[in-house]
C-alpha cells in the first residue's frame, strides 16, 4: 500500500464519521434531549434549579 491509497482511505473514513456525527446531532430523536440540556445550563446560571 502506498501513501496515496492510505490517505484516500483515511479521508473517506473521516467523511463517514463526520456525516454520522451530523446525523446524530441533528436527528429529531435527540432534539428534546438537547433542548433540555441547553435550558438546564441557562437555568443554572440564573440560580434556578
Amino acid at each position: 500500500m502506498d501513501f496515496t491509497l492510505l490517505s484516500s482511505i483515511f479521508t473517506v473514513v473521516s467523511l463517514v464519521v463526520f456525516l454520522g456525527i451530523l446525523y446524530w446531532a441533528f436527528s429529531r430523536r435527540n432534539k428534546d434531549r438537547f433542548e433540555t440540556l441547553g435550558r438546564s445550563l441557562i437555568d443554572n446560571e440564573n440560580g434556578n434549579d
